[in-house]
């Protein structure tokens, strides 16, 4: 998508709180073919994994009180950004559906817009080393933890931050990546065939 396009977005299209008002497995799926766009960056989105409130020993929640009380406090399409292994900040999203509350992580986009930026703050020309992987991801496209406890259905400048529409795409499902508790779980969910995700699909 180029910046032109971006300009032909239309608010209605712009994913809200009602669009995460639901599990976290349905909203990853659902998620993928979306487009993402932060400040002038962004592309279509191609990885996704979910996580659980409950039961899930891979989610914050399961270990962390501070996480709990962020699902309890927050809002249906509320970020969520932690560091990972002290070395990159992850880009999540909270969902809130009835007593089905998680986290969506989103982990790859296949970049379409603002590519130059990234480029340069990824130190790579490669269009899939730009963002595919979490970390990447946030790097590329200046995704800092300023932005924890913001919302990303903000109706506040809809056209530089936030999801919008869907293109109908096959979507399959893998194992999640880079844990080691719950890790059976299929709640990887990929744009099939595609060459931006982080890895491609194993099981």
């Amino acid at each position: 998508m180029a910046v032109e396009q971006i300009a032909q977005l239309q608010p209605e299209q712009r994913w809200r709180k009602a669009d995460f008002s639901m599990p976290a497995l349905e909203c990853a799926h659902r998620l993928i073919g979306a487009t993402f766009l932060w400040d002038g960056c962004g592309g279509i989105v191609v990885e996704t994994e979910a996580y659980a409130e409950h039961g899930d020993e891979a989610c914050h929640t399961f270990v962390r009180h501070r996480a709990r009380d962020f699902v309890q406090q927050q809002s249906a399409g509320t970020i969520y950004v932690y560091l990972n292994y002290g070395v990159h900040w992850l880009f999540n999203v909270l969902t809130k559906h009835r007593d089905s509350n998680g986290f969506i992580l989103l982990r790859a986009i296949e970049p379409t817009t603002g590519i130059e930026t990234m480029q340069r703050r990824r130190g790579r020309e490669s269009l899939r080393e730009l963002c595919s992987g979490p970390g990447k991801l946030t790097q590329a496209m200046g995704i800092t933890p300023a932005c924890h406890t913001g919302s990303i259905v903000s109706p506040d400048k809809p056209a530089q931050r936030g999801f919008f529409g869907h293109d109908d795409c096959e979507v399959v499902t893998d194992t999640r990546i880079g844990i080691t508790k719950a890790a059976e779980l299929p709640w990887r969910f990929l744009l099939k065939d595609s060459p931006f995700v982080s890895r491609k699909i194993r099981s």
